[in-house]
């Protein structure tokens, strides 16, 4: 499915960073969000999630369309592997997509009777990132997920990405580092909002 954002502008704590945002990721592409840090890499993110309004602009389709994966990895201390996922697979309304072929594919299956408490921080960023194909969801919006992960974790990872894509999906991801994927890059620097010294002393004194 393809994602249209058209003309976007999108706040932080109430002051706005990026403006006139226009791209276009097709069905089967990924694409690949750069600059450096507090240009609003994160804040488009959430917004293309749905998590926060836009200021102005267009995005289609909308969030009932997108999985979004961020700094947190959404799980419940208490569950195990296979309950987070079944859990995660009917909050999206998938609950016929069953865990086990996420869990193969991040390598998973010595953990999936131990709750997530247990787990290592890299496991635990392997089944947050698991989650994402039991949604059933064709747009994956990602914000560092290779964060925590080892270089073998993030082959994984790597590899579930491009069957998304090969499958007909598409993604947008916020990385710095090279996942060897073939995807456009977008350096959001250029969209920079104006603003003035007094929206620039708010972010500084809330510490955004």
């Amino acid at each position: 499915m393809q994602l249209h954002v058209d003309n976007l502008a999108v706040a932080r704590g109430g002051v706005p960073v990026l403006q006139g945002v226009s791209f276009r990721v097709p069905a089967g592409a990924a694409l690949i969000l750069r600059g450096p840090n507090g240009v609003g890499k994160t804040t488009l993110l959430r917004t293309l999630a749905g998590l926060q309004p836009a200021l102005a602009g267009r995005i289609t389709p909308g969030p009932e369309a997108v999985a979004y994966a961020g700094h947190a990895d959404g799980l419940k201390a208490t569950l195990t592997v296979t309950e987070t996922l079944t859990f995660w697979a009917r909050v999206f309304g998938a609950a016929g997509n069953a865990p086990a072929a996420a869990i193969r594919a991040f390598d998973l299956g010595a953990l999936t009777d131990r709750p997530t408490q247990n787990l290592s921080a890299g496991q635990k960023r392997r089944l947050g990132l698991a989650r994402l194909l039991v949604t059933g969801r064709p747009i994956w919006v990602l914000d560092e997920p290779t964060v925590s992960l080892d270089a073998a974790s993030t082959g994984l990872f790597t590899q579930a990405l491009r069957g998304h894509c090969a499958g007909g999906g598409s993604a947008i991801i916020a990385t710095h580092i090279d996942l060897g994927l073939a995807a456009e890059v977008l350096d959001l620097t250029q969209f920079r909002a104006v603003r003035s010294r007094t929206d620039d002393a708010f972010l500084a004194e809330a510490g955004l």
